[in-house]
């Protein structure tokens, strides 16, 4: 009966490396984590933010908002629209994807960088047909729990019609 013990020893060995092997990466650990999906949702909190504006001057006059976005963290991927709600002080409005906006998805690896972009028609101060919004903040889609709250210096936002204010798609940005 020499077989049984090579049995058992081949038996022992493929345990270890099967207990050894996982494709969790779901885990708190950094090891695990290391390795993620290269098809992960882009998480907020490993993206560097800045955003730029072009104000609108006066009440009926178009402006943008254009939020860049540094992933700083492993290689993600951004599949849809971003999140963006306009908070006033009794009022929280959610912003529509600009008309005939596509969905894309996007790829970013670490260092890479995209933008969005919200469009306003600026209000009339004090007017029944304004929204007085005075932050926005916005999500990543796959990434919903976390959200990126900014001041909104940009004057009132016309509701005529609806409110008047949309957001682009993820653009790519640098090279």
């Amino acid at each position: 009966m020499r077989t049984f013990p090579l049995t058992l020893a081949a038996a022992l060995a493929a345990t270890v490396l099967l207990t050894g092997c996982s494709d969790d990466t779901s885990g708190g650990d950094d090891v695990k984590n290391a390795d993620r999906p290269s098809d992960a949702a882009c998480a907020l909190g490993d993206m560097g933010v800045e955003v730029g504006d072009g104000a609108a001057p006066a009440a009926g006059d178009t402006g943008t908002v254009t939020v860049t976005l540094t992933n700083k963290g492993a290689q993600c991927t951004l599949k849809g629209f971003p999140g963006v709600d306009l908070l006033a002080d009794d009022k929280t409005t959610s912003v529509s994807p600009d008309k005939g906006a596509k969905a894309q998805t996007l790829t970013l690896g670490k260092g890479g960088t995209t933008s969005f972009t919200i469009t306003y028609v600026r209000g009339e101060a004090g007017s029944a047909e304004s929204l007085d919004v005075h932050k926005a903040s916005f999500t990543l889609p796959g990434d919903t729990r976390t959200a990126h709250e900014l001041t909104w210096s940009y004057g009132e936002v016309s509701r005529t019609d609806g409110t008047q204010a949309s957001v682009s798609g993820f653009e790519t940005s640098g090279d």
